[in-house]
């Protein structure tokens, strides 16, 4: 864009996050319909080319990196046709939460504590809102440290939902907490009540109970403090040049900071024409337009109209953040970025930042 000086913003573009070796987590999230797959995508795809192993996770229940990568990707990491070190793995927190219940009741072989179990479970999900997301993500987080990775992308869901898997680490923190203390403080009663309400070995279930608890609590701090870390970890924002996308924008920068999280990229996709300006193809608009066949006029009018549009938020968003974070302009393409060799193609624009003052 011709009215934009970019001599003294940072680079618009990626390459801080490929460069940076010491990142082990990078979220990428947004308004929903922005791009987020194909950013998360496209950044795995650089990210392989200085990383052994890559892994991309989707955390949206609506997943989508099956259809990026024209794959069947289940819940294990699968290896991505066309690549030698990319996998990807698709989650869902409800599965999750029935693998959960049954290894803390398989601690035992009782049937009456894994009823019990399960039913105390069911009452604590109800209890704490969130908190079979949170123990879920818990297992997530557990499998992905198990594996050799040198990063994880994850893919996340729109934007509500993904400062909620952010929280987690707090919220469950603190829910955990205070039902440790109700357990210091209560625990004979309590098992003693659920094993009046359930049936069978009190004790046991407590325990099987408690220590998933536990183990889910050293996890989420541990996560926590990595989260927290910006040389572990890191946000990309993603959105398009229109008001409610900035919006949504500016509330997660805003809801990151709270959490502690780092962020410093954002990546606008959909632009028409990043490296032009609205008012120079207005020029040659309005010498031309007389030239052209009426509906040439009308759609060349509908563009304009919808470039204008564009660069207004594309100023606003570097007013907003261009002193400080790292803006990068992805152009509209005229196919889908489907597949191997054109998320390959389409990931350059990620790392190769377009002259705006051309």
């Amino acid at each position: 864009m011709a009215d934009i000086d970019d001599a003294d913003l940072p680079e618009p573009s990626l390459k801080n996050i490929v460069d940076q070796k010491t990142l082990q987590w990078v979220f990428v999230g947004g308004k929903g319909g922005v791009g987020k797959t194909t950013t998360s995508c496209c950044l795995g795809v650089q990210l392989a080319l200085t990383r052994k192993k890559v892994l991309i996770v989707s955390t949206d229940p609506a997943h989508n990196l099956s259809d990026a990568f024209c794959q069947k990707i289940g819940r294990e990491p699968t290896p991505i046709n066309g690549f030698d070190n990319i996998s990807a793995m698709e989650i869902d927190a409800n599965d999750d939460m029935e693998k959960l219940q049954s290894a803390i009741a398989g601690t035992t072989a009782d049937d009456d504590v894994q009823e019990g179990v399960n039913s105390l479970l069911t009452e604590l999900t109800a209890s704490i809102p969130g908190i079979d997301e949170a123990m879920s993500f818990s297992e997530l987080m557990k499998q992905v440290q198990g594996l050799d990775y040198d990063v994880v992308v994850f893919d996340t869901a729109p934007t509500g939902h993904t400062l909620r898997l952010l929280s987690f680490p707090t919220i469950l923190e603190k829910a955990l907490g205070k039902v440790m203390e109700l357990k210091d403080r209560f625990g004979g009663v309590i098992g003693q009540a659920s094993a009046l309400m359930n049936g069978g070995n009190a004790d046991g279930m407590q325990q099987a109970l408690i220590g998933r608890l536990e183990e889910t609590r050293t996890v989420i701090n541990k996560v926590n403090d990595a989260f927290q870390d910006p040389d572990l970890t890191t946000f990309v924002c993603v959105c398009i040049p229109e008001f409610l996308s900035i919006y949504e924008t500016e509330r997660l920068v805003q809801e990151l900071s709270k959490f502690g999280i780092d962020t410093h990229n954002i990546v606008v996709n959909q632009v028409l024409f990043p490296e032009k300006d609205a008012e120079e193809l207005g020029d040659w608009f309005d010498s031309n337009k007389d030239t052209l066949p009426k509906e040439a006029r009308e759609i060349c009018a509908k563009m304009m109209a919808r470039k204008k549009m564009q660069d207004k938020y594309i100023g606003q968003c570097f007013d907003l953040y261009g002193d400080d974070f790292h803006v990068t302009l992805m152009p509209l393409l005229d196919h889908e970025v489907r597949g191997a060799e054109r998320l390959k193609e389409f990931s350059e624009s990620l790392v190769n930042p377009v002259d705006l003052e051309e």
